[in-house]
């Protein structure tokens, strides 16, 4: 039996159309889509400047703050997720749960935690008023926000 050239042609261009159509079923859309994932909870504000003196008081650390807002129309579990500085300050969230379309405000200072308000209680200034980063990562460590200021121009 002998093939013709045309039929060989055909046939290794239907191969090679399949293998092609095979590989990319196989791609996971993660790695096919080359935007970062979206969780649908964000940095939406900063106050990284107290108003005021900057006295080390409660009362002055406790209105420096970040606000986290879920954007989804689904709680979000934020237990083990983390809120950091880039000089390493680092707030994990524990047993905390941010209800849909809703949005919480973490605190420098002590205090006492409430769905709307969350607190680092800590003694001591963490967001640097001149440039910082805040940056949110998953229970995994991955990335999830960011919000810039000073020599990064502040992005939101």
């Amino acid at each position: 039996m002998t093939v013709s050239k045309t039929a060989v042609r055909r046939l290794t261009a239907a191969a090679l159309t399949t293998a092609a159509i095979t590989a990319a079923i196989a791609v996971p859309a993660s790695a096919a889509d080359p935007r970062p994932h979206r969780s649908g909870v964000e940095i939406s504000r900063v106050q990284y400047d107290s108003p005021g003196f900057d006295d080390r008081s409660n009362r002055s650390l406790n209105q420096e703050w970040v606000e986290i807002t879920n954007t989804t129309r689904h709680s979000v579990n934020l237990d083990g997720w983390t809120l950091s500085d880039e000089d390493g300050h680092t707030y994990t969230f524990d047993h905390y749960r941010l209800d849909r379309r809703a949005t919480v405000r973490v605190h420098t200072g002590i205090g006492r935690d409430t769905r709307t308000d969350l607190f680092q209680d800590r003694r001591a200034y963490v967001w640097d008023n001149r440039s910082d980063t805040a940056t949110l990562r998953n229970d995994h460590d991955r990335f999830v926000d960011d919000a810039s200021w000073g020599r990064h121009h502040f992005r939101r």
